[in-house]
C-alpha cells in the first residue's frame, strides 16, 4: 500500500541530511563554500527579520534572501492570502480565459508606477529583464542594448548579455549584441547612440554590485539622449524596487525620470512564490502584441499564476497599510547615519553609501603601518578577503547574516527586510563596532581567520 505523503514527517526524518543531499545532487560547491567559511548553520524556522536555530538562538537577517524577503519571512497577511487562494480551488492557468487576479495585480502595481500602462508577469527578475530586452528590440527594430559597467541583470542568456562582470559571462558566449558604458558617463552613451543601432540602455538606479548610485541628474539626462535617438530607457528595479531605497522605485528619487520599461521581482513575491513583472508604456506592448496572430509571441507557462498574483496583491496591501516605504526612509536613514559616524573612528572603514535599506559599507587601505602591511598581504592574496573577514565574525560571534557585495570587492551590502526596526539597527551597529574594534586591535581571531583565507586563496589559484 502506498504511504500517504507527509511533508512534516519527511523533513523530521531526513532534514538533518540537508548538506549531504545538496553535495550529492545539487551544486557541490555551495556546501563546500559554506563549510569553509563557517556558514553551514541549521536554521529551523524564521519570522520577520530573524532566523532561529534548533536551540532557539535568533539570527538577525541583513540579507533578506538577496532582497526577496522584503516584508521579512512569513508575514501573516501574505500567508493568509496564499491559504485563501489555495482554498478557493480556482480554475488557474487554463491558458484560454482571463482570470481576475492578474488584472487586479497589474492595476494595483500601476497605481505606484506613473507613466506606465501595462504589465507582463513572468517568474523571476532575470525573466523580467529578458522580457524588457525583447520588447525594446522589437519596438525599436534595433539589435543592440547598452548596459553599465559592473551591472547585474540576471544570469539567463539575454540578461547575461548585459551583465557587467566578466566572471559571470566567461564561457557562455556568444551572447546578444551589447556594449558596456560607464555608469554616469553621458559622453560614452552619446557616442554609442550616434551609431544608430541601439535599442535601449538598461540601468540599475543603484547597482547591487558595490552599491554604486547613478550620479545626480544622470538618469534624466540619459533618458533625454535615448529618446532623442529613438532608443528606450529600461530601469532594472528587481532589487531596488518596492520600497527598498525609500521610494517605491529607486528612479523616482530623481524628478522627471520616466522609464519606458521597468523590471521588478524579488519583494513582489512576499518571499513565497516566484514572480517577475515587466511594466511598460502602452505603445510598446501594442507593438509587440500587434495582432491576434501574435497573441502568444511572448508568454510564460507559469506567468500570472494565482498563487503569485495573490502574494503580489498581499504585498502591495501590506506596503500601503503599514506605510513600509516611509518606514524604510526612517530606519534606513538611522542605520546609514550611525554607520557613517564610524568612518572617522576606524581607518579601515572607507565609505558608507546607499539609500533607504540598501547600504554599502566599503573598506579601504589603512594609514597605520601595522594595519597597512596586513591589508596589503590580504590584497595580494585576493581582493575582497577583508570584507569576508568582517562577514564571518558577524555571523559566528553575533549571529548576524550579511553578504559581500560581489567578487573581488571590499564592500558589504546590507539589504535587510524592510520591516527592520530600531532595535535591529542597534544590534547590527553594536556588532559591527565590536568586529571593527577587533580588526583594529592588530591581532585576535579575526586576523587568524584572515590567514586561513589567504591560504585558501593562494591554493585556488
Amino acid at each position: 500500500m502506498t504511504k500517504e505523503f507527509d511533508l512534516g514527517a519527511l523533513l523530521a526524518d531526513r532534514g538533518a541530511e540537508r548538506y549531504e543531499l545538496h553535495t550529492k545532487y545539487l551544486n557541490p560547491q555551495l556546501p563546500r563554500m559554506l563549510h569553509t567559511i563557517g556558514f553551514d548553520k541549521v536554521y529551523e524556522r524564521a519570522e520577520g527579520a530573524h532566523f532561529y536555530d534548533a536551540d532557539g538562538n535568533d539570527y538577525l537577517d541583513m540579507l533578506a534572501g538577496f532582497g526577496v524577503m522584503g516584508l521579512g519571512r512569513h508575514h501573516p497577511v501574505v500567508r493568509k492570502a496564499l491559504h485563501d487562494v489555495l482554498d478557493l480551488n480556482l480554475a488557474d492557468l487554463t491558458r484560454f480565459d482571463c482570470q481576475p487576479l492578474p488584472g487586479l495585480l497589474a492595476e494595483r502595481l500601476l497605481t505606484h508606477s506613473p507613466h506606465l500602462d501595462r504589465v507582463f508577469f513572468g517568474n523571476s527578475g532575470t525573466e523580467a529583464v529578458e522580457t524588457a530586452l525583447k520588447f525594446a528590440r522589437y519596438a525599436t527594430g534595433r539589435p543592440r542594448v547598452l548596459y553599465c559597467d559592473h551591472a547585474f541583470h540576471g544570469l539567463t542568456t539575454g540578461s547575461l548579455s548585459v551583465n557587467g562582470e566578466d566572471g559571470f559571462r566567461d564561457g557562455f558566449a556568444p551572447l546578444l549584441p551589447d556594449t558596456a558604458v560607464p555608469l554616469g558617463d553621458l559622453d560614452a552613451l552619446a557616442r554609442e547612440l550616434k551609431k544608430g543601432d541601439v535599442a535601449a540602455l538598461i540601468v540599475e538606479p543603484i547597482q547591487g554590485k558595490g552599491v554604486l548610485e547613478a550620479p545626480p541628474g544622470y538618469l534624466r539626462a540619459a533618458q533625454e539622449l535615448l529618446h532623442r535617438h529613438k532608443a528606450l530607457l529600461i530601469a532594472d528595479e528587481v532589487q531596488t524596487g518596492l520600497g527598498r531605497t525609500g521610494d517605491f522605485y529607486a528612479y523616482q528619487y530623481e524628478d522627471g525620470v520616466e522609464p519606458d520599461l521597468v523590471c521588478v521581482a524579488k519583494a513582489l513575491s512576499g518571499g513565497y512564490v516566484p514572480v517577475g513583472a515587466t511594466l511598460g508604456k502602452d505603445w510598446i506592448f501594442k507593438k509587440v502584441y500587434s495582432s491576434m496572430d501574435r497573441v502568444l509571441v511572448h508568454s510564460a507557462s507559469f506567468g500570472s499564476n494565482a498563487q503569485a498574483m495573490a502574494a503580489g496583491l498581499a504585498v502591495l496591501s501590506v506596503m500601503e497599510n503599514e506605510q513600509i516605504v516611509a518606514g524604510v526612509r526612517t530606519t534606513g536613514g538611522l542605520l546609514k547615519s550611525r554607520l557613517a559616524a564610524l568612518i572617522d573612528k576606524y581607518e579601515l572603514l572607507a565609505d558608507v553609501r546607499g539609500r533607504g535599506l540598501m547600504i554599502g559599507i566599503e573598506f579601504g587601505r589603512p594609514s597605520s603601518l601595522k594595519l597597512r602591511s596586513r591589508w596589503t598581504m590580504l590584497q595580494a592574496a585576493r581582493k575582497g578577503l577583508f570584507a569576508q573577514m568582517v562577514v564571518v565574525p558577524l555571523l559566528q560571534r553575533h549571529r548576524i547574516l550579511t553578504q559581500v557585495s560581489g567578487d573581488h570587492l571590499e564592500v558589504i551590502k546590507l539589504i535587510p527586510p524592510l520591516v527592520l526596526n530600531e532595535a535591529d539597527v542597534d544590534r547590527f551597529v553594536d556588532a559591527f563596532t565590536a568586529v571593527m574594534d577587533d580588526a583594529h586591535s592588530g591581532g585576535g581571531l579575526m586576523w587568524d581567520f584572515g590567514k586561513t583565507l589567504i591560504k585558501q586563496a593562494v591554493a585556488n589559484r
